[in-house]
């Protein structure tokens, strides 16, 4: 089958339409009842002096809000939490592939694995998702914090001609984000699997390492980091005053 196909897993009748149910969907869904899962287990019976499990969490949500506080003010209980599930989110559908066994074929010994994990984030229906989401909440950051006539005024900031450019702005930066996103998980997934075909006795698991972890992890600071950027930007337009 070919690696780059988005297969479907199952089709859902609803309302007099088919909707199909691929393999980007279902692995989402993991990713999503994972983390859900985690958050409740992690919760539970917490103690008022933190240790193992919980000091690890406390002191990720810590810097979770020391790192909402200094980009977004007070306004850092709004947006804070975004930035923490999206980073979550990206960091684990990116690194999810790292769980999938590699093929092995050796001294005339075969392994098949019986399943392959591909990231959802391969899939740019999911970055553009998560591009749209993140650039409406840039809007929303502009009217948040500077309001309807504010945000406004910041379009002709540094000077009125330059009303289309900023515009501009609002479609090419979700561009920029789905596709930087999505060409680079992609890409890595690619590559993995031209080294799996290449020599797939050990330098698969090698690699691995870097395209499926390191790469992906990274991959996952970079989107948060930007989307972080530009709502704080949005916030404190410049050249509008209060």
């Amino acid at each position: 089958m070919n690696a780059l196909e988005i297969k479907t897993i199952f089709t859902l009748r609803l309302f007099g339409y088919d909707i199909p149910i691929t393999e980007t969907v279902v692995v989402s869904w993991a990713v999503m009842l994972v983390l859900i899962a985690a958050s409740l287990v992690l919760t539970r019976r917490l103690r008022e002096i933190p240790r193992g499990a919980q000091a690890i969490l406390e002191a990720g949500v810590e810097f979770l809000d020391g790192f909402a506080e200094r980009n977004f003010h007070r306004w850092a209980k709004w947006f804070g939490p975004y930035i923490g599930t999206l980073f979550l989110f990206l960091a684990a559908a990116n690194v999810v592939g790292f769980l999938t066994p590699v093929a092995v074929s050796v001294f005339g010994f075969h392994f098949e694995p019986p399943f392959e994990i591909k990231p959802p984030t391969r899939d740019i229906n999911v970055t553009a998702a998560l591009a749209v989401i993140s650039i409406l909440l840039v809007l929303a950051a502009g009217f948040l914090g500077r309001g309807l006539k504010g945000w406004f005024k910041g379009l002709l900031y540094p000077v009125p001609m330059m009303l289309p450019f900023n515009i501009m702005e609002y479609g090419i930066r979700p561009l920029s984000l789905c596709l930087r996103l999505f060409g680079n998980v992609l890409g890595a997934f690619i590559l993995m699997h031209l080294i799996t075909g290449l020599f797939p006795l050990a330098l698969p698991m090698v690699f691995s390492l870097y395209f499926d972890f390191f790469d992906g992890l990274l991959q996952a600071v970079v989107f948060t980091f930007l989307t972080t950027l530009y709502i704080s930007e949005a916030l404190e337009m410049p050249g509008v005053s209060e």
